[in-house]
């Protein structure tokens, strides 16, 4: 079975936008996530709300649907406050909190605290950091650390998450150190990978297959048998234009053939990014537990999908 989740973003005022979170709960999906930034992409000069509080509300809506950070990154985070955020968060929403994780890219959440730009390479040894020091902080009392880019001294996180030792860490990667970050740290229930696949925008369908799949083999091997709990596609650039039921199950099929274990769709918006129809959530809600049936030998009947 694949699990479905959906992105929305914190982009309405609380007192519409938590009737999508209520709907995302009720329709059955089994996550729902929002973008962890401060700005994002054409709609950088537009509302757009702080992450964590507005999971706090989506926590307070809901009662059952997982929640999530969708990607949590060192670009303006420091990993003490936001393991008291997060422990926070994880106990408020009753132990339904994950936390994608990456290293971050060039832009604006880099470039507003007036930082420094840096290079892939030292993007990258931030992030093993950042990661490390999160995972012990959210999984001990009292933890002091003394880094390359990274002090803490007596931080204390009491009482603790609800989940022990800590809430799963899902690790965004497409390239090969990152990958490596996720295979090496898979090792607690609900830990993985996320990917969308491509870090090229706007590909027709099929060439996004294709690079959905080079990055799938490039996490296989780099497994090397050992498979994280979780492995995410983030449909995100390839569900922009979703138009159906059929279309989203002709897509789950393909993921679920190149061993993703869950997907996320985007919320339907009146205009691009994510332009589409409400509507259409209605009709996939309706038929959720026949799509999380779909496995590899639903997806066998569509044509194959090459990787090179």
């Amino acid at each position: 079975m694949i699990r479905i989740g959906v992105i929305i973003l914190p982009e309405r005022d609380w007192d519409t936008d938590r009737k999508r979170w209520e709907r995302a709960d009720c329709y059955g999906f089994d996550h729902a996530w929002t973008y962890d930034h401060l700005a994002w992409r054409t709609l950088a000069d537009g509302p757009w709300h702080a992450t964590l509080p507005t999971l706090v509300g989506a926590a307070l809506t809901t009662s059952r649907i997982r929640l999530g950070t969708l990607v949590t990154t060192p670009n303006f985070r420091h990993p003490v406050p936001l393991a008291k955020d997060l422990m926070t968060l994880d106990v408020m929403s009753r132990g339904r909190i994950s936390v994608a994780l990456g290293a971050g890219a060039p832009g604006y959440d880099s470039a507003v605290l007036g930082g420094e730009e840096l290079s892939p390479a030292r993007r990258h040894a931030r992030f093993v950091e950042f990661r490390g020091l999160l995972d012990r902080l959210l999984s001990q009392p009292v933890t002091n650390w003394s880094g390359d880019w990274y002090s803490a001294v007596d931080a204390r996180m009491i009482p603790g998450p609800v989940q022990r030792p800590r809430p799963p860490f899902l690790v965004a990667a497409d390239g090969p150190r990152g990958m490596r970050v996720a295979a090496a740290g898979a090792r607690r229930p609900g830990d993985g990978w996320v990917t969308m696949g491509t870090r090229d925008r706007g590909l027709e369908e099929a060439a996004w297959w294709r690079d959905v799949a080079r990055t799938a083999c490039r996490m296989d091997e780099t497994l090397e048998g050992a498979w994280p709990y979780v492995r995410m596609l983030n449909m995100e650039s390839g569900t922009a234009s979703l138009s159906s039921v059929d279309h989203l199950r002709d897509r789950l099929g393909r993921a679920t053939e190149l061993g993703f274990t869950d997907v996320t769709i985007a919320w339907p918006r009146k205009d691009q990014p994510f332009r589409g129809d409400e509507a259409l959530l209605d009709a996939i809600a309706a038929e959720l537990p026949d799509l999380r049936r779909i496995g590899v030998a639903a997806g066998s009947s569509s044509p194959p999908h090459p990787v090179s």
